[in-house]
C-alpha cells in the first residue's frame, strides 16, 4: 500500500510538471497577441488624430505675372452720382461753345465748325444762380416794355425761352409773370398740344414770348410757321436740374434736338447780330 501511494504521488508530480511546461509554452503566444493588439490600437488612434491633407487650388499663371481670376466690374457713375457729390456751377458761354464743338466734331468739317463759333458780343450775361426768371429777364432785357409795345408781327416772337420739358415750360411761364406785363406768351411744346393748334395761335395774333422745347420749336421753324424776323433774345434754361439732377443738355434726346436747333437757325442769327443768347 505504501508502495502504491508513492507511485501515485510520482505520477501526480509528472502531470504537474507537464502542465507547467504547456502553460509556459502558451504564455509567449498570449504576450505576442496583446502586443499586436496594442500596436493596432495605436495605429487607429494616429489615423483618427492625423489631420486630413487639404489641397488648395493654385491660381493659374498666364505667363505675364497676372492671374486669371475674374476682375469685378466697376459700376459706372451716372450723372446723378457725379452731380450729387459736387456743387452746382452756373453755365457760361464757354460751356455752350465747348458743348457745340464736342457735338459737331465728327459731323462737320473744321471750317464748318469755325463758322459756328460765336463772339462774346453774341451773348447776354449769364445767370449766376441768384436770379429768378423774372429778375434775370429784367436784367438782360431792360427796355422790354418799349420793345413789346413796338412788336406787331404775327408768327414771330421777340423772346424765345428754350427748356427741356413741357412741365418746365409751364413753370417758366408762371415765373415770368412779373416781367412780361401785358405781353402774350405761347406754349411751344409737343405734349398734349398739336402742332396745328400752335400754328393757329401764332398766325391769329401778335405773340411776344415763346416758351417750349427744342424739338417742337425746331419743327415750327423748319416748317416756316415760326419766324425769327422779330426775334431779339434767345434764353436757354441751362442751369435748371430735374429730380435726377440732369440739366437740359444732360438728357440725350433733348440735347440732340437743341444742337439741331442751334445749328439750323440760332447760331447763324447770332453771328449776324440779329439776336443774342442768354444762359439762365
Amino acid at each position: 500500500m505504501a508502495g502504491a501511494s508513492e507511485e501515485e504521488e510520482e505520477e501526480r508530480r509528472q502531470e504537474t510538471q507537464q502542465t507547467h511546461k504547456t502553460t509556459k509554452k502558451k504564455q509567449p503566444g498570449k504576450r505576442k497577441s496583446v502586443a499586436e493588439e496594442t500596436v493596432q490600437a495605436e495605429k487607429k488612434k494616429k489615423k483618427k488624430t492625423e489631420p486630413k491633407e487639404c489641397i488648395v487650388p493654385q491660381k493659374r499663371d498666364t505667363g505675364d505675372g497676372t492671374s486669371t481670376k475674374p476682375k469685378r466690374k466697376r459700376k459706372k457713375k451716372t450723372i446723378t452720382d457725379v452731380l450729387s457729390s459736387s456743387e452746382p456751377k452756373p453755365g457760361s458761354p464757354a460751356d455752350l461753345q465747348a458743348l457745340a464743338t464736342q457735338h459737331f466734331s465728327d459731323k462737320l468739317s473744321v471750317i464748318e465748325q469755325e463758322e459756328l463759333k460765336l463772339r462774346d458780343s453774341c451773348f447776354l450775361s449769364s445767370n449766376d444762380l441768384t436770379h429768378t426768371l423774372s429778375s434775370y429777364l429784367k436784367q438782360v432785357c431792360p427796355k422790354w416794355s418799349k420793345i413789346q409795345k413796338q412788336h406787331t408781327e404775327k408768327s414771330s416772337v421777340v423772346l424765345l425761352v428754350v427748356c427741356g420739358s413741357a412741365l418746365r415750360a409751364i413753370e417758366l411761364i408762371k415765373q415770368m409773370t412779373a416781367f412780361k406785363g401785358e405781353a402774350k406768351a405761347v406754349k411751344l411744346f409737343a405734349k398734349h398740344i398739336k402742332i396745328e393748334e400752335q400754328v393757329k395761335l401764332l398766325q391769329k395774333g401778335v405773340t411776344h414770348i415763346g416758351v417750349g422745347t427744342p424739338g417742337r420749336i425746331g419743327a415750327l421753324l423748319e416748317n416756316e410757321v415760326l419766324s425769327v424776323q422779330a426775334l431779339k433774345y434767345v434764353v436757354l434754361d441751362w442751369n435748371w436740374r430735374d429730380q435726377k439732377l440732369r440739366r437740359m443738355v444732360d438728357v440725350p434726346e433733348v440735347k440732340l434736338d437743341l444742337m439741331k436747333l442751334l445749328e439750323s437757325r440760332i447760331l447763324t442769327g447770332c453771328k449776324e447780330e440779329k439776336f443774342k443768347i442768354g444762359l439762365f
